[in-house]
């Protein structure tokens, strides 16, 4: 078997339990699907749901722990003449057209899951902190700062999290009518405005 097929036999492995503990959850509710309920469905054994994931919640985030670098070398890889938020507006941009595409509508039904059990939210932020950290380390190789000392990177990859993550909070609360992209925007030019108090 060549390394190309086997690595996507091994996406097609963890993209089918990641649906099928998230499918199992949204149906029966997380404290009554099992890690083998999950590698049932999903048609493997439950020694292989553990080569894929550590525990039942993170399955049914599906979250990747290599994913925590991506936005960080997205970032990287933007101009170099590019100042740091336009850089990361334009990475944003188009991880949310990515997400909003997902095949099956996995994000809005991973939202609606995390929000019918807030017990999730613990693991998910811990994978937006992750990358967050990882692009506080580019944002300080871009301009010349070093992260824990000056504020800069940790304080701009902190306000790109909450960006995506206002979001996405929004894009639940519309029932997933208003395109991401646009809700991440709007996020990004409330923060360039300097967040002007709403006016009634």
């Amino acid at each position: 078997m060549t390394s190309g097929l086997r690595e996507r036999k091994k996406l097609a492995t963890r993209s089918a339990l990641h649906a099928a503990a998230l499918h199992l959850v949204a149906e029966r509710g997380l404290d009554a699907v099992s890690v083998d309920d999950v590698a049932e469905r999903a048609g493997v054994s439950p020694r292989t749901f553990f080569n894929y994931f550590p525990t039942k919640d993170d399955a049914v985030l599906g979250l990747d722990p290599a994913d925590s670098a991506l936005v960080a070398e997205r970032f990287t890889a933007r101009p170099a003449g590019e100042d740091p938020v336009t850089a990361l507006r334009a990475v944003q941009a188009g991880q949310a057209a990515a997400m909003a595409e997902e095949p099956e509508g996995v994000w809005p039904l991973r939202l609606r899951v995390i929000d019918e059990h807030p017990v999730l939210l613990a693991r998910l932020h811990a994978a937006f902190g992750a990358s967050e950290r990882a692009l506080a380390d580019a944002v300080a190789a871009r301009t010349g700062t070093r992260v824990g000392v000056d504020a800069y990177p940790t304080l701009l990859a902190a306000v790109a999290g909450v960006a995506l993550r206002t979001a996405l909070h929004r894009w639940l609360a519309a029932d997933f009518t208003v395109p991401l992209p646009r809700l991440v925007d709007e996020a990004w030019d409330a923060l360039a405005a300097g967040l002007p108090a709403p006016r009634p």
